[in-house]
């Protein structure tokens, strides 16, 4: 993220494990775009203290200074967003993004103090709409937090999507599932599939290629999908027995290509290199029979020393015909990246 930053000249300031700060030699007009940057906001100010009293009090203060500087939209704003920092890499200790038990408390704690004036919610971490502004409070730690806002765009007509994660409390997808969850790609898909735009209807065939055991899957499931899963593994039982899913124990590569006639989305989940990713999706997607509108493929990094490779695998995908080729680090991905495509104009 620092590097991308980089190349828009901003500047790392303040940081801490999930949380950074950047500073810029002018006045921006919008908030930097990257890969790695699930949410930002433009900053104004912290609040330090072991009282709520006191940093309750702390942000009002902020809030003031930059209203009288006329830094701020007209108060009040939309939406108040409270969450934690990152303190943790995604998954080890169990760690899950997003809002928590203490962002609840400290949202129900502070939106009494600025209600009305300051923010319009009557409630805490509201989903936002475009056309939104909304106040960020970032819980560094519980006694350091940080103060900011963003506006959530006008997208063009079709593009909405790509808005979304600015319409999310920290940038995570408030979801509640319908079906057993089998494994935190479930959240994976929901995000890709929400942000991506893809306009999957009901009856639709998709295949998940690296479909054990079956997290994706069930989100597709959920959402009416006719499903083919490809994978040599098992896949869970509540996702095999069910009417729709179909399992395929093969490696994708292997397979004869009438087994993906009529398929018109492709999400890819593999633990291989995201060249052999690409390889065995070319090999899909550019068939004569080939009738794929959208994919979502998951891609290894390795290392986050590898990411300038992604410019190269974006290259490659418009090579398809793609179109709208879009890449992003999933809230809940590790060190892989999400890209997304449409197939065609």
């Amino acid at each position: 993220m620092k590097t991308e930053l980089d190349r828009q000249h901003w500047r790392p300031a303040f940081s801490r494990p999930g949380f950074v700060t950047f500073k810029h030699d002018s006045v921006p007009e919008r908030l930097p775009r990257g890969v790695f940057a699930r949410t930002s906001s433009w900053s104004i100010g912290k609040a330090s203290g072991t009282q709520s009293t006191d940093l309750i009090a702390q942000v009002v203060a902020a809030l003031d200074v930059q209203i009288a500087a006329g830094a701020m939209p007209a108060i009040p704003l939309d939406r108040l967003h409270v969450w934690p920092r990152d303190r943790v890499p995604i998954g080890k200790f169990g760690f899950e993004p997003g809002p928590d038990a203490l962002s609840a408390a400290v949202g129900s704690t502070l939106l009494p103090a600025i209600g009305g004036k300051y923010v319009r919610s009557a409630s805490v971490n509201e989903i936002a709409v475009p056309g939104d502004s909304v106040l960020d409070l970032v819980l560094v730690d519980p006694s350091q937090w940080w103060i900011g806002w963003h506006g959530v765009p006008q997208t063009p007509s079709g593009r909405v999507a790509t808005a979304l994660p600015a319409t999310w409390p920290g940038g995570v997808q408030p979801i509640e599932p319908t079906v057993s969850v089998i494994s935190r790609a479930y959240y994976k898909a929901a995000e890709a599939i929400a942000w991506s735009g893809f306009e999957m209807a009901v009856g639709d065939l998709a295949v998940e290629v690296g479909a054990a055991p079956g997290g994706a899957c069930g989100r597709m499931l959920e959402l009416g999908l006719r499903v083919i899963g490809i994978d040599p593994a098992e896949i869970d039982p509540d996702i095999a027995e069910h009417p729709d899913f179909t399992h395929l124990r093969a490696r994708a590569g292997d397979l004869p290509r009438r087994e993906f006639r009529g398929v018109k989305w492709l999400l890819v989940d593999s633990n291989v290199r995201p060249d052999q990713t690409l390889t065995t999706v070319e090999h899909i997607v550019t068939h004569r029979e080939s009738e794929i509108r959208g994919m979502l493929l998951t891609l290894k990094l390795g290392g986050f020393e590898h990411s300038d490779r992604i410019p190269g695998w974006i290259r490659r995908v418009r090579g398809w015909g793609a179109s709208d080729v879009r890449v992003r680090q999933l809230a809940r991905s590790k060190v892989e990246v999400c890209l997304a495509a449409k197939m065609g104009s």
